[in-house]
C-alpha cells in the first residue's frame, strides 16, 4: 500500500513541476515582448528627441568634458 501512495505523490509531484515549468516558460515569454515593446518605445522616443532624453552619460559624451579641447589648443 505504501508503495501505491509513493506512486502516486510522484505522479503529482510530476505534474506540479511540469506545471511550474510552463508557468515560468509563459512568464519569460510575456517578459520578452514586454522588454521588446519598452526597447521600441525608447528608440522612437529617442529618435524623436534627438536622443536628448538619453541618460546623462550620453548627453555627457555629446556634449565632451573640455578637458581635451583646452589642452589641444594650449599645446
Amino acid at each position: 500500500m505504501g508503495a501505491v501512495v509513493s506512486c502516486i505523490k510522484s505522479v503529482f509531484r510530476a505534474i506540479g513541476r511540469a506545471l511550474t515549468a510552463i508557468v515560468n516558460g509563459i512568464a519569460g515569454i510575456l517578459m520578452a515582448i514586454i522588454n521588446g515593446i519598452a526597447n521600441v518605445f525608447n528608440i522612437i522616443i529617442s529618435c524623436l528627441t534627438c536622443g536628448r532624453a538619453g541618460s546623462r552619460r550620453h548627453s555627457m559624451r555629446t556634449r565632451g568634458t573640455g578637458r581635451g579641447f583646452r589642452s589641444s589648443r594650449v599645446v
